[in-house]
């Protein structure tokens, strides 16, 4: 915090006004409603958010016809209530309010509570001010203590020539009820005529009070808004201001209707946000912070909090060289923790080491420190308008607070309370899993706060980070798998991370590719994977190498690098010893498969799910599913059927939601090969899903099936408009064996429409695409007996068929095949032959 006058904060109030449009316009409103009863507009807003700046910018647009006073709380002293009446008399009666009977009274109580002063023009309150008492004063020389009420109503009748007022005077119950009154009694009287020389005035001119920063007057509220009446003498006073409007700032929402339920028809609640960017920016650009960079950076670190932004401003005027943020400016914490127990802010600095926080986040926090952990203290921390409450009793601080407080906390505290935070994360993501806990949020979440308090513990290792993502992704929640992402990019560019081994860093590193790698896979970007990951070239015994290898493999495979994907695949299966080891020969087996090495990858397959353990239901499943597509792709759809029913069943029992999202693609390509019609309406069905999730390959997927189903079904316009999004969808994902499979069905659909020169292009194109990419053999010598059935074989076609026979392994006889095969081709060809 720089060293420099405090009066200087004053210059906020002197700056120009920004964007309070619709705060004027509920001030507007107040002001035609005034009528004979109490109105209480209730300005409320954090520390630094403007209120006081807005309570002046009310009154100077408040019409002429109006009187105005304020009462700044702020003052100690104008937080008792002789002085606050002493202030509002002194302003209102500078503005024509006539206060004789308050003048009395507030004469009678200054004489009690001083009875050791003379009662004269120099010692009395508003003598001067008040026509009645400077006409009296000269003849109460003598008057005692008790009975100072009669006397001056007596000495009123003698000096006042005006009969209307000086009746009202004499004829007053309350004046002649005031020398019986005990002291507290005398208080709540003076209060009540005070009101009553307001109510009169009213009648001929309104009036509007502006009362800034009742937070100073209850610092700690009590749980349900009650305060031991620390406020008792302003409610009073504000409940019988009838003809008027009071506008009443504070941090926290009145909670007036604790002591009455009336209340809630007197007082309206507007709330103070943030400063929107266009007027966050006009502001800092008025200070004379011009470069556009710099003014970005702050106004978006201000979270639209004029006060941060004004400490912007004047720390520019004072050194225009200076470029740092103000952001962990000791002001800024001393700002919001103004009125703040002393004994809360400690609990406040370590709750701020919390993204969000409940009472449970509260209590671990609190006993891990041995600080009060009860529930009323509880309640007061969150009654703080800094403390944003979320749903289902999550709270969090606001963002300019989390900074400046965690720089209170030596590097070892915060270190600790984030291993604190890890070990109760994790404890209630197990309680989830369990279903013996529902503490309102997403079962997945505790799992990404574990591994975000575990990096800056220091204590999480990226196999742990793979292990917890695992278990989101088995919660089905690839969203918070992203947000883990985040978090850990987030880390290693944080300071924090500067003080980490290079090995741990590197580790870190390579579980947020890994884990981003593996998320653009599903939905569809082998491109962005691709850029996340090496050739294959590195080492691969740890688990987080080994998956973030297999990633790589599968994005070039899709990309059609098959013979590198191949490699890497491997690699990974023959060197790797830990838990990646079954995915990896799940990968060794899919692209055997896909090269035409169906007997092979069948034996690998059935390898690997006797390798794997019954609980990796979602890897079994996966095995399956691939032989499924095998089986599949071999024309076999008795035994696909059979195969996917398996993988379902696997899936469905991990609750694995990607997996039973790829069963309803599968589904409908088989559909379209066995029930067409059936086919088209699980096509829809799985679109709603994959569309969900974001898979552009699996969309693509669907539409081709969609497309075929619609070439058997004879309804040629849908099917070509299937083929479409199909071809846009394999595009974006990258996918190109993808697009080749669905441009060799389309051909179909040109060979019925008779056009089979466009046939015979689109037919060679996709042998041509299978072959670069090398896989589907089997597509490529299905493609070359089309083209010998329509009379469309080239030498090109032949030479691929020749090329790609000696890559098909399958099991069973050649025969079996070849007549699976006449038969498929039968469904599209035959029509148009």
């Amino acid at each position: 915090m720089s060293i420099r006058p405090r009066y200087r904060r004053v210059s906020a109030l002197q700056r120009q006004f920004f964007n309070r449009e619709a705060l004027l316009a509920v001030y507007d409103e107040e002001l035609q409603e005034i009528s004979a009863r109490p109105r209480i507009l209730n300005v409320v807003g954090i520390g630094g958010i403007g209120k006081s700046r807005l309570l002046q910018e009310l009154r100077q647009r408040t019409p002429e016809t109006f009187r105005t006073a304020r009462l700044d709380l702020q003052l100690p002293t104008l937080r008792q209530q002789e002085d606050a009446l002493a202030v509002l008399r002194t302003e209102f009666g500078a503005q024509g309010v006539k206060f004789d009977r308050f003048d009395i009274a507030y004469a009678v109580l200054w004489q009690r509570v001083h009875p050791q002063l003379q009662m004269d023009r120099r010692n009395t309150p508003f003598a001067e001010e008040s026509e009645v008492l400077s006409k009296i004063l000269d003849e109460a020389m003598g008057l005692p203590v008790f009975g100072t009420a009669a006397g001056l109503v007596r000495l009123t009748g003698r000096a006042m020539k005006n009969r209307q007022r000086r009746q009202q005077i004499e004829a007053d119950p309350t004046l002649q009820e005031l020398d019986g009154l005990s002291n507290a009694e005398l208080g709540h009287a003076v209060t009540y005529l005070f009101a009553e020389e307001m109510r009169q005035s009213a009648a001929e001119r309104p009036y509007t009070l502006y009362v800034d920063a009742y937070e100073a007057m209850v610092p700690t509220p009590l749980p349900g808004g009650r305060s031991f009446a620390s406020d008792a003498w302003l409610r009073d006073l504000l409940g019988q201001l009838d003809g008027g409007l009071t506008v009443l700032a504070s941090r926290e929402a009145l909670p007036w209707e604790a002591y009455d339920s009336d209340w809630g028809a007197v007082i309206r609640k507007a709330r103070v946000g943030g400063l929107p960017m266009a007027a966050r920016l006009d502001l800092l650009a008025q200070g004379g912070i011009t470069e556009i960079p710099r003014q970005r950076s702050i106004a978006e670190a201000s979270a639209g909090v004029p006060f941060y932004l004004h400490l912007a401003v004047d720390t520019h005027l004072q050194n225009p060289a200076r470029t740092e943020d103000p952001g962990t400016s000791e002001e800024i914490v001393q700002r919001f923790l103004q009125h703040v127990a002393p004994d809360e802010v400690r609990i406040l600095e370590l709750l701020s080491i919390a993204r969000t926080f409940d009472l449970e986040v509260f209590r671990a926090v609190g006993r891990s420190f041995d600080l009060p952990t009860n529930l009323l203290t509880w309640e007061s921390l969150t009654a703080y308008s800094f403390a944003y409450p979320l749903p289902q009793g999550w709270f969090r601080l606001h963002q300019l607070m989390i900074a400046a407080l965690q720089a209170h906390l030596p590097s070892a505290v915060r270190q600790h309370v984030h291993s604190v935070l890890r070990g109760h994360w994790e404890g209630l993501a197990d309680r989830l899993e369990d279903g013996t806990n529902s503490a309102g949020v997403a079962r997945s979440s505790p799992l990404r706060e574990a591994i975000y308090h575990g990096l800056y513990a220091g204590n999480l290792s990226p196999e742990q980070i793979l292990r917890h993502a695992d278990r989101a992704i088995g919660m089905s929640s690839r969203q918070a798998v992203d947000g883990m992402v985040k978090d850990l990019r987030d880390y290693l560019g944080s300071s924090a991370a500067e003080e980490r081994e290079a090995a741990d860093l590197s580790g870190i590193r390579d579980a947020a590719d890994c884990l981003d790698a593996e998320s653009k896979l599903e939905l569809g970007d082998a491109n962005g994977a691709v850029l996340l990951t090496s050739a294959g070239d590195a080492p691969v015994r740890s688990v987080v190498a080994a998956r973030l290898a297999l990633a790589g493999a599968n994005a070039r495979r899709i990309a059609g690098e098959s013979s590198l994907a191949a490699r890497i695949f491997e690699k990974v299966w023959e060197e790797h010893e830990g838990e990646a080891r079954t995915s990896a020969g799940l990968c060794v087996a899919d692209i055997r498969m896909w090269q035409g090495d169906f007997a092979g990858a069948f034996a690998l397959a059935d390898e690997v799910h006797g390798l794997s353990a019954p609980e990796e239901r979602v890897v079994r499943g996966d095995l399956k599913r691939l032989m499924h597509l095998g089986h599949r792709f071999l024309m076999d759809f008795g035994r696909a059927e059979d195969l996917m029913a398996q993988a379902e069943e696997e899936y469905r029992t991990a609750g694995s939601v990607i997996g039973l999202a790829n069963i309803r693609t599968n589904r409908a390509e088989l559909l379209a090969f066995t029930d067409p019609e059936a086919a088209v309406a699980e096509a829809g069905d799985a679109l709603v899903v994959q569309r969900d999730l974001g898979a552009q390959h699996e969309i693509g997927k669907v539409y081709t099936a969609m497309g075929i189903a619609q070439i058997r079904l004879g309804q040629l316009d849908r099917a070509e408009q299937s083929f479409e999004n199909a071809n846009a969808a394999l595009d974006r994902a990258g996918y190109r064996s993808g697009r080749a499979r669905a441009d060799m069905f389309r051909a179909f659909l040109l060979l019925k429409r008779g056009d089979l020169e466009a046939t015979r292009r689109l037919l060679l194109h996709a042998a041509r695409e299978f072959e670069i990419c090398q896989v589907y053999p089997s597509l490529i010598l299905a493609i070359h007996r089309a083209a010998e059935r329509t009379g469309l074989a080239d030498r090109e076609i032949v030479a691929l068929a020749e090329r790609a026979r000696p890559s098909l392994r399958v099991p069973g006889e050649a025969d079996a095949l070849h007549q699976r095969t006449e038969s498929v081709l039968s469904m599209f060809i035959e029509v148009a032959s």
